[in-house]
């Protein structure tokens, strides 16, 4: 099954702590809807720009886009 990875970006000084945080809200929602979704994370890309991300099936994509509000996404491999 293919696996999709939801990303919200963050710019500026502070993207990195603000993207920590993010992630940290993105693993409490995992937690209170019970989903099975097991990969999390958060990336700096440059020093003025950060990710947060999930990745969860293709099956599963809409009611959380829906619902999360990411910025993007791409296929994860």
């Amino acid at each position: 099954m293919r696996q999709l990875k939801l990303i919200w970006d963050f710019r500026g000084p502070h993207a990195l702590k603000t993207a920590e945080h993010h992630e940290i809200h993105l693993k409490e929602y995992i937690e209170n809807e019970h989903l099975d979704i097991t990969i999390t994370g958060n990336s700096e890309l440059s020093e003025m720009h950060a990710i947060a991300f999930l990745v969860v099936n293709e099956s599963d994509m809409k009611p959380l886009r829906d619902a999360l509000k990411p910025h993007r996404g791409e296929v994860y491999l």
